[in-house]
């Protein structure tokens, strides 16, 4: 069986993670996170150029894929972590469930959501529509779900960072190239491979960067092994339980091939950026944020691991 070229990058990016972590560390003297913005805001920049006004349209009126993906990531996620509440017995394992329900409970992240849409072909329009919605929805849902279970006084969010984010680096770029489409919209779909290479470089950069930081952290070395790898088998399981139930939805709902992907990619996708900024304000300074933080930091680099190599695969396919 002949192996995909990204896959095998992707494997090298992460040995060079794990041989260079100093270079994706927070301190590093290369600004990562400043280039990964910047390539970020390209992304969308081309997205808008490529996107016609009408299939925008067309594509935001796709309701029932909409709900779909919001259920699954605020709904779905979140009772699957809540069946195993009964099952927890002591105290070491009640910290754990509560980062995995914190998981379960974060929005969608928005840039390689829609770039890994991009790859495998799927409703790119939609997915961008979910992807940012969800950061929104995020700031309300998520600290419902934890105050459920977390006895903390009410705190001031202070959430400016993730609007500022959201609208220099997803929402002008796309409203840019939307603006320049019937300009510059020919080239886009003349260089559309080359394109397609950028967006593959800056998702190579994002996975670098989060295993980096968990290398050079010691993330991995901070709980026992038989923990690490219990808690890497359970985002696994998480991840496909989500993914095959989206698309077992997706077919009851007679989704085509573009829809399912969104909804599957998009669905399925939790924010690291989210989970960093609600960590700090929604934990009391008793539980250990990299506790807390792991799993996420895990699920965070599978689930983009695993989605790469289906995006990859599924980009091959005729489109219909």
């Amino acid at each position: 069986m002949k192996i995909d070229k990204f896959v095998l990058a992707i494997i090298a990016i992460v040995l060079l993670a794990y041989l260079f972590p100093q270079l994706g560390a927070k301190d590093s003297e290369i600004p990562l996170d400043l280039i990964g913005s910047i390539g970020i805001a390209l992304i969308f920049f081309f997205y808008g150029l490529k996107l016609h006004p009408d299939k925008i349209k067309s594509g935001l009126k796709n309701w029932k894929l909409h709900v779909l993906v919001q259920l699954s990531t605020f709904l779905l996620f979140p009772i699957l972590v809540l069946v195993y509440k009964p099952f927890i017995t002591s105290e070491n394992q009640e910290i754990i469930w509560l980062a995995f329900l914190f998981l379960a409970a974060l929005p969608s992240t928005v840039s390689s959501s829609v770039v890994m849409v991009s790859m495998a072909n799927g409703n790119i329009p939609a997915a961008i529509f979910n992807a940012s919605i969800s950061g929104l929805i995020g700031i309300v849902i998520t600290p419902l779900w934890m105050g459920l279970f977390l006895q903390q006084a009410s705190t001031d969010f202070d959430l400016g960072v993730i609007y500022i984010k959201l609208a220099t680096e997803i929402l002008l770029p796309v409203i840019l190239g939307l603006s320049l489409q019937r300009f510059f919209g020919k080239y886009a779909a003349k260089y559309n491979k080359q394109l397609t290479l950028f967006d593959k470089s800056i998702i190579l950069l994002i996975i670098y960067k989060s295993f980096a930081e968990s290398f050079e952290e010691n993330v991995f070395t901070s709980v026992k092994i038989v923990d690490l790898v219990l808690i890497f088998t359970i985002d696994i399981l998480l991840f496909f339980v989500v993914y095959s139930l989206i698309g077992f939805f997706s077919k009851k709902l007679h989704f085509n091939k573009e829809d399912q992907i969104t909804a599957q990619f998009c669905g399925t996708k939790k924010s690291l950026v989210h989970g960093t900024v609600f960590s700090k304000i929604l934990f009391p300074s008793t539980i250990s944020t990299g506790i807390i933080l792991l799993p996420l930091m895990l699920f965070h680099a599978t689930q983009i691991f695993i989605i790469s190599v289906i995006a990859s695969k599924l980009g091959t396919r005729e489109k219909s």
